[in-house]
C-alpha cells in the first residue's frame, strides 16, 4: 500500500476528531452520522440492526472517514483508538418495538447505555444520550418542561420503552454526579422526514403510506389528542448544539406547534391530492393525549428553534415515500396496527 494510505489512516486515527453513533442504522442514527461527517468527523456507527436498515448508511460506506460495527450494544462494546464523543441512539421506537421486542427494548437503555458509559469513562468522552418525551407519559402538565416528572404507567404496554429511558437518564447523571463524566441528555419530541420505516406504527409514515396506497386514514380515539411534529434537520441541529454545549441536564428537542390527530390526518389527506378518507377506531392503551414541548431552554442555553415549517416538512417525507417501489409500499408487516405517535 502507499504511503499516501497511510498518512490518510493515521491522519483519520490520530487527528480528526472521531464519534460513536449507536443506533446507526437507524432513522435519526443515519441522520446523525450524515451530519458528523460534514461536520469533519471520522464517524463509527454502530447498529445491531434489529430495527436499523443498511440502506439508511450504505452511502457512507465508501467513504474513508465511516466505519461500521454490527454489534449488540447490551454485549460489552470496544472500540480501539482515542474516542471523543459517543451519542447513544440506539433503542426501538415505534409502539410497534414495543410490543414485539418489549425485553430488547429494556436493555438496551439498561445494560446498553451502562456498557456506553463505561466507555465514555473509559475514553474519556463526552456522551450524549437520546431519551424521549415519553419520560413524561400522558402529562399532567401542558406544554411539558424538563422539571416536570411525568405521568408514567409503569408496567403498561409502552412502559418498557418509558422506563427504560428514565432508566438511562437516572444512570447518566449517575455517572454525571459520582464520576464527572462529561454527559448530555437530549428528550426527543416526536420527530419525522425521509428514512422512517413506513410500517412502524408511527403516525406519520402510516397516515402517508395509507394515503399513497388509496386508503382511509386510521384515527384512534376521537382524534383530538395532540402531537408536535419536528422535522428530522431541525432535530438533528438541536442534537448537535446540545452536544457542544456545556449542558448537563436534559433539554427538550421539539418543535411546540401542537395539532390535533383529526386535523394532521385532513392535513395529509390535502398534501397527497388522494380521494380517502379517516376512520376512527378505539383508542390504544397508554396513548397519552397531549404532547408538546417547552423548549424555553433550547432558546436560551443553546439559541435553538425549529426552522422547517410542518407543510414543507410533510412534502419531503410524502415525495421520499413517493419513490418506494409498489412492492415496498405494499409491505403489509404491520399495517393492522397503528398509534399516534
Amino acid at each position: 500500500m502507499s504511503i499516501i494510505f497511510y498518512l490518510v489512516l493515521w491522519y483519520n486515527l490520530n487527528v480528526m476528531q472521531n464519534v460513536l453513533i449507536t443506533g446507526a442504522a437507524g432513522f435519526l442514527g443515519s441522520h446523525l452520522c450524515d451530519r458528523f461527517i460534514k461536520e469533519g468527523f471520522r464517524v463509527i456507527g454502530m447498529d445491531n440492526l434489529i430495527t436499523g436498515d443498511m440502506k439508511n448508511i450504505e452511502h457512507l460506506f465508501p467513504l474513508p472517514q465511516f466505519e461500521f460495527y454490527h454489534h449488540d450494544v447490551t454485549k460489552f462494546v470496544h472500540i480501539p483508538g482515542k474516542l471523543d464523543y459517543i451519542l447513544h441512539f440506539a433503542s426501538p421506537a415505534s409502539p410497534i418495538d414495543y410490543l414485539k421486542i418489549p425485553i430488547q427494548t429494556l436493555k438496551v437503555g439498561s445494560l446498553g447505555t451502562h456498557n456506553l458509559l463505561g466507555l465514555a469513562k473509559e475514553k474519556n468522552a463526552r456522551i450524549l444520550i437520546a431519551s424521549t418525551s415519553e419520560v413524561y407519559g400522558d402529562p399532567l402538565l401542558h406544554p411539558q418542561s424538563e422539571d416536570y416528572y411525568g405521568n408514567v404507567n409503569t408496567i403498561g404496554p409502552r412502559g418498557v420503552y418509558d422506563e427504560a429511558k428514565r432508566f438511562m437518564e437516572a444512570i447518566t447523571m449517575a455517572y454525571h454526579r459520582f464520576h464527572g463524566l462529561e454527559t448530555r441528555i437530549v428528550r426527543i419530541f416526536n420527530t419525522y422526514g425521509p428514512r422512517m420505516r413506513l410500517n412502524d406504527g408511527r403516525v406519520i409514515p402510516a397516515f402517508i403510506g395509507q394515503a399513497l396506497r388509496g386508503e382511509d386514514l386510521t384515527v384512534f380515539g376521537d382524534g383530538l389528542q395532540t402531537r408536535s411534529f419536528c422535522y428530522i434537520d431541525d432535530q438533528i441541529n438541536g442534537i448537535y448544539k446540545l452536544l457542544m454545549s456545556e449542558y448537563s441536564e436534559p433539554i427538550n428537542i421539539g418543535n411546540p406547534e401542537e395539532i390535533t390527530i383529526k386535523s394532521f390526518a385532513q392535513e395529509i389527506i390535502e398534501q397527497t391530492q388522494k380521494k380517502v378518507k379517516i376512520k376512527y377506531l378505539p383508542l390504544p392503551e397508554g396513548d397519552p393525549m397531549k404532547r408538546k414541548p417547552d423548549i424555553s431552554k433550547a432558546k436560551e442555553i443553546l439559541n435553538w428553534l425549529p426552522e422547517i415549517d410542518r407543510k414543507k416538512g410533510i412534502e419531503k417525507t410524502i415525495e421520499y415515500f413517493k419513490d418506494f417501489s409498489d412492492e415496498r409500499l405494499y409491505q403489509s408487516d404491520h399495517r393492522n396496527f397503528y398509534a399516534n405517535q
